[in-house]
């Protein structure tokens, strides 16, 4: 069993790299290739901790394997590190062994952030020239490092309910070279591309706040009664998503679909476009919307890539399990 620790990810996987095992497991799902199981996630009673498990097989890639972890959310005032904790365990679909143990932190940011990039490159207009950034926490860096890589963008604006985190966001635009603009929701409309990575319980996002032709990646909405957008919003938008089955359970899609606007058939998957069986953006001002659960097989796909790295350069811990 090889091991690949927390502390060597950073220097091994890259942005790169996440993007293109994130987008093949999408294409590998749509084609049927690959399955996530049912997710497992529970308040244990402790630190008010929520702890879970997620997984899937992917035939294609020959990865099999889970995500365990979760959130404490005291651990940053307590302990000094992050709240969100996790480990990927791939194992042999051969023979059912044990083949890595992999440090999930990282990994995870890099595989959400990799998600909404696959979107914006197979959904957002060519010409897209402004995004706009709900949220402005750890996450969103890592959202908008990789967004900035899939269009020639040339300014970034970015509304967050605490605007004292609104320089996680200039930080990022001034490594890129680019302007950068608080604005209040209303201003979004000056945005092609709108990435939300909020963890809210409530529709931040309004229909007229929104333009036609913009691409919209929703990636904090995961449990069931989160929501960033008002459902009406995915009336107006041409839906796609990871896994339909999380969409309208515990994704974006999940009020709509309890209100009767959209139905579960409304919603499409993200790899059916990228294996060109769905045609996604068909006009210039069609609102697209990318509703980003999060799925085990992003944790697996990652991981392997990560494994393989490791044990080319030699990183990779053996041993006998």
């Amino acid at each position: 069993m090889y091991i690949v620790p927390e502390q060597e990810i950073a220097d091994l996987m890259t942005r790169k790299a996440a993007f293109d095992a994130v987008e093949k497991v999408f294409a590998a799902m749509a084609a049927g290739d690959a399955y996530n199981f049912p997710v497992v996630r529970e308040a244990i009673g402790h630190e008010d901790a929520l702890y879970g498990f997620k997984g899937g097989f992917d035939r294609a890639g020959l990865t099999l394997g889970l995500k365990a972890g979760g959130y404490w959310p005291n651990n940053l005032e307590k302990r000094g590190l992050i709240n969100h904790q996790s480990t990927v365990f791939l194992f042999d679909p051969d023979t059912g062994k044990v083949k890595a143990m992999v440090g999930g932190n990282l990994l995870t940011a890099l595989r959400t952030a990799a998600a909404s990039s696959v979107s914006i490159k197979h959904l957002a207009r060519k010409d897209a020239k402004v995004i706009g950034m709900i949220g402005a926490g750890h996450q969103a860096k890592f959202q908008l490092r990789a967004a900035l890589e899939q269009r020639e963008f040339e300014k970034v604006i970015g509304w967050n309910l605490h605007p004292e985190m609104l320089p996680n966001l200039q930080e990022v635009a001034d490594e890129a070279g680019l302007p950068f603009e608080a604005v209040e929701l209303e201003g979004l409309r000056e945005a092609d591309v709108i990435i939300s990575v909020t963890s809210s319980f409530d529709a931040i996002l309004k229909v007229d706040q929104v333009s036609p032709g913009t691409h919209i990646a929703c990636m904090g909405t995961d449990t069931k009664g989160k929501q960033e957008v008002d459902p009406q919003l995915l009336v107006t938008a041409d839906v796609f998503t990871d896994e339909i089955a999380q969409s309208v359970s515990i994704g974006e899609a999940q009020h709509a679909v309890a209100q009767g606007l959209i139905k579960e058939a409304d919603v499409a998957q993200i790899g059916a476009v990228i294996n060109g069986t769905n045609p996604g953006r068909t006009s210039d001002g069609q609102i697209t919307l990318f509703d980003g659960t999060g799925v085990g097989l992003q944790d697996l796909a990652v991981a392997a890539s990560v494994v393989e790295r490791a044990v080319e350069a030699g990183i990779a811990i053996e041993v006998d399990f």
